[in-house]
C-alpha cells in the first residue's frame, strides 16, 4: 500500500498532472500518503516484536523532543502503559486514521471514484501474489528480559533511520527535516510556474524529483546497512559518520540535477527525431483482431484455469501452505481480472456494426468504361514496323 502511494504521487509529480487545477487534490494526497505511512506504522508495532519495540521506542523519543508540545503529543498517542499504549494504537490503527484517510479521499475524489472491476482485481491479485511469494515476518517476540538483536524499522522508515544515526538532533533530524520534506513536496503546485506538463519541459522541477529519489534510496540503503564485523561494539556499529553522511547527501544533488538535464537533452532529441521520421510519412499500427470464435475459447480455457487454481489453492490451505494459499488466490484474482476484460472486449466488438460492403457501380455506368478501356489499351500496344518494299 504504501509503495502504491509512493509511485502514484512521483507519477503524478512527473507528469504534471496536478497543474490542470488540481491543487487541492494534490495537497490532499500528500497528506494521505502520510497518514498511510503512519497506518502501516501503527499497525507492525502492535504486533510488538524487537522491530516494534525499536520503532514505539524511536517514534516516543522523537515526539517527545518536539518545543513545547512534545510531552502532551507523547503521553496523548501513546499513553503511560502497556494496556493504553496497546489500547491507543490499537484505536488509531483500526478506527482513527482509517477515518482520517475516508475523509481526505471524499476530498481526494470530490466528484466520482472509477470502479473497474478487473483493475481493482489485478491489484489486489498482485498484492496477494506478492505476499505469498515474498512473506512477511512477524520477527522475534520482543522480551523484557533478553537483550534485543539487531534490527532495522521497515523499508519506507528506514532512510529516516538513517539520519538518526548520524548522531545530529534528533528533532532536527527525525522531526524538523521529514516535516519541511513533506511541506515542501504539498507546495509543489504553488512553486512550478512551468506552463506546460511534460517532465521534459519543466527541467527544474524534473531535476528535484530525480534528486530527491535518489537521496532516499541511498538513504534507505544506508539505513538497513550494519558492518557485520562483530568485534566492534554495537553502538559504533550503528552509528553513522556525520561528515561521510551528509557529503555524500550534498554531492548527490550536481549529480541529480546533471542526470537530469543529459536524459531531457537526450528525450528532446529523440522527440525531435520522432517528428522528422513522422512528416516523412505515418506508420502503420498493427492490430490484432480476435474472432468471435477465439475468443470464446480463451474464456472457456480460463475458466477452467480458474477452477483448478479454487482447488489447488483449497488444497494448499487445507496442508497449512498458507503462503501458497495466498499465492494461489492472488492467481486466481488476476485470472479473474483477465476473464472479466476478455469478456467485457467481446461484448463491445459485438455491438460494433458490421464494415460495409464494397461498393458496385451500375450496370449501365460498367458498360459504358468498356469502350474506352479498350481505346486506351490500343492505344499502349506497339506500333508494327513498316514492311519492306520487295522489288
Amino acid at each position: 500500500m504504501v509503495l502504491l502511494a509512493i509511485l502514484h504521487m512521483y507519477y503524478q509529480y512527473f507528469s504534471g498532472r496536478y497543474k490542470i487545477r488540481n491543487e487541492v487534490l494534490w495537497v490532499t494526497g500528500v497528506i494521505l500518503g502520510t497518514v498511510t505511512i503512519l497506518e502501516a506504522f501503527t499497525g507492525y508495532d502492535i504486533i510488538f516484536s524487537e522491530r516494534a519495540e525499536l520503532a514505539i521506542s524511536i517514534a516516543a523519543s522523537l515526539t517527545n523532543s518536539i518545543p513545547i508540545a512534545g510531552p502532551v503529543i507523547r503521553d496523548t498517542m501513546f499513553g503511560s502503559g502497556f494496556s493504553d499504549f496497546v489500547l491507543r494504537f490499537y484505536a488509531q490503527h483500526v478506527f482513527v486514521l482509517p477515518l482520517v484517510m475516508l475523509g481526505l479521499m471524499a476530498v481526494h475524489f470530490p466528484r466520482f471514484m472509477v470502479f473497474d472491476v478487473p483493475m481493482v482485481m489485478a491489484i489486489a491479485g498482485a498484492i496477494l501474489v506478492t505476499g505469498g511469494v515474498f512473506p512477511i515476518d512477524l520477527g522475534f517476540k520482543f522480551e523484557p528480559t533478553v537483550p534485543p538483536g539487531i534490527t532495522v524499522p521497515e523499508w519506507y522508515l528506514t532512510g529516516l533511520y538513517a539520519f538518526l544515526r548520524s548522531q545530529y538532533d534528533k528533532f532536527v533530524t527525525g522531526v524538523l527535516w521529514p516535516g519541511l520534506f513533506i511541506g515542501s513536496l504539498a507546495l509543489v503546485p504553488f512553486l512550478d510556474r512551468y506552463k506546460k506538463f511534460s517532465w521534459k519541459d519543466r527541467p527544474l522541477v524534473t531535476a528535484f524529483g530525480i534528486t530527491g529519489i535518489a537521496q532516499i534510496m541511498v538513504t534507505t540503503y544506508w539505513g538497513f546497512y550494519i558492518p557485520s564485523d562483530t568485534t566492534i561494539p554495537l553502538v559504533q556499529r550503528l552509528v553513522i559518520d556525520p561528515i561521510f553522511f551528509y557529503l555524500v547527501m550534498i554531492l548527490l544533488v550536481p549529480i541529480g540535477f546533471g542526470f537530469s538535464y543529459m536524459m531531457i537533452k537526450l528525450a528532446q532529441e529523440s522527440e525531435r527525431k520522432a517528428k522528422l521520421n513522422k512528416e516523412k510519412g505515418p506508420k502503420k499500427v498493427a492490430e490484432i483482431q480476435l474472432s468471435q470464435k477465439w475468443l470464446n475459447w480463451v474464456i472457456v480455457g480460463l475458466i477452467a484455469f480458474q477452477v483448478y487454481l479454487n482447488i489447488a489453492a483449497y488444497n494448499a490451505a487445507l496442508s497449512g501452505l498458507n503462503n501458497l494459499s495466498l499465492f494461489f488466490t492472488g492467481i486466481i484474482l488476476m485470472v479473474f481480472a483477465g476473464i472479466f476484460h476478455i469478456y467485457r472486449y467481446a461484448m463491445s466488438e459485438s455491438k460494433k456494426p458490421p464494415p460495409p460492403p464494397p461498393a458496385q457501380e451500375h450496370p449501365a455506368v460498367a458498360h459504358a468504361k468498356v469502350p474506352e478501356v479498350a481505346k486506351e489499351t490500343q492505344k499502349e500496344l506497339p506500333k508494327e514496323a513498316p514492311k519492306a518494299e520487295t522489288s
